[in-house]
């Protein structure tokens, strides 16, 4: 049975790199399932140097818009998977429902989710899962906005209600909002 540890945080808080960190000290066997989409050429160039800040560090990366819980499910360990983020996965999986005609509201982000934390339950290692908090900020002016700030905000809970550590990092600090147990969870 897999360790699950979520990583929280603003914008630029340093979560990314505390994740890192996190998991470097966990195994040598590494995953990275990065889900961010290259949309412009600028988003490219964040892309690319996350990719740098990992180069010989013994990562295996992979790029997964959408199908975290299968990718997750596929791997072998053990050994550590870390997903950067959350808050991007869903921003994907609310896109994907939109351009097909789909609805993407709570129950379905709750199957998504649960899918989620079954592959990191069967995962035979760690799993840390980077989302940005957005909870914080102020209320979206308009109705999608405001629907993909309570997705993620859903998200979020459910998966610190499943998670043996909850870490919310801010201004690089990191703040252990729920320990992990001696022994698991």
């Amino acid at each position: 049975m897999g360790t699950l540890v979520l990583v929280t945080g603003g914008a630029r808080s340093g979560k990314s790199s505390y994740a890192l960190a996190r998991a470097e000290a966990v195994s040598t066997n590494r995953h990275f399932l990065a889900t961010c989409p290259v949309t412009d050429a600028e988003m490219g160039q964040r892309i690319e140097r996350h990719r740098r800040e990992r180069e010989g560090r013994g990562w295996q990366s992979c790029e997964e818009e959408t199908a975290v819980a299968a990718r997750i499910a596929a791997l072998v360990g053990p050994g550590v998977v870390l997903v950067d983020c959350l808050t991007l996965w869903i921003n994907n999986l609310l896109f994907q429902a939109e351009r097909h005609r789909q609805v993407f509201d709570e129950p379905v982000l709750q199957q998504e989710v649960g899918q989620l934390l079954a592959a990191a339950a069967c995962y035979p290692g760690t799993v840390i899962l980077v989302s940005n908090e957005v909870g914080m900020g102020i209320v979206p002016d308009n109705q999608l906005a405001r629907h993909y700030r309570d997705l993620v905000g859903t998200c979020n809970r459910l998966i610190a209600a499943a998670a043996a550590e909850v870490v919310l990092v801010s201004c690089g600090l990191p703040l252990v909002l729920k320990p992990a147990r001696p022994g698991g969870m």
